[in-house]
């Protein structure tokens, strides 16, 4: 499945946007009925609901539709990294008031950090000190 280049999207994508598309993401292609029925009842939404929620979802660019033999189909038009990279952007430049330092600081406060995590940060700050340098 191709995915769009890095385009500006439409809105942001709240936090129950973003379970949908994970479940589109991992299932695609899925069908209406099936988001409705492996999303939606689990998680107590209505068929309209859902229904609502994917289609917002096309609309922001986020999710394709495709109709085969009748029957309406949803997959990704965005990949996960894309998605997450404008949602963190929405934050820092929204509610971190453009600062990361706040972020990295939760980081370091932290208890719940793997080792893998850390040395995958250990690995962005020395590339962003190569960077600099």
């Amino acid at each position: 499945m191709g995915y769009h280049r890095a385009v500006r999207r439409k809105g942001g994508i709240g936090e129950q946007e973003l379970a949908l598309w994970r479940y589109v993401a991992r299932h695609a292609p899925v069908r209406t009925r099936d988001a409705v029925e492996g999303f939606g009842k689990p998680n107590g939404l209505s068929r309209t609901t859902v229904i609502t929620m994917l289609e917002r979802l096309r609309k922001k660019g986020y999710l394709r539709r495709f109709e085969q033999e009748g029957t309406l189909y949803y997959e990704p038009a965005v990949a996960e990294e894309q998605l997450l990279q404008q949602a963190l952007e929405r934050f820092v430049g929204g509610v971190l008031g453009g600062s990361v330092t706040p972020f990295v600081s939760y980081l370091l406060q932290s208890e719940s950090l793997t080792e893998d995590e850390v040395a995958m940060l250990r690995q962005l700050l020395e590339r962003l000190k190569e960077q600099e340098g």
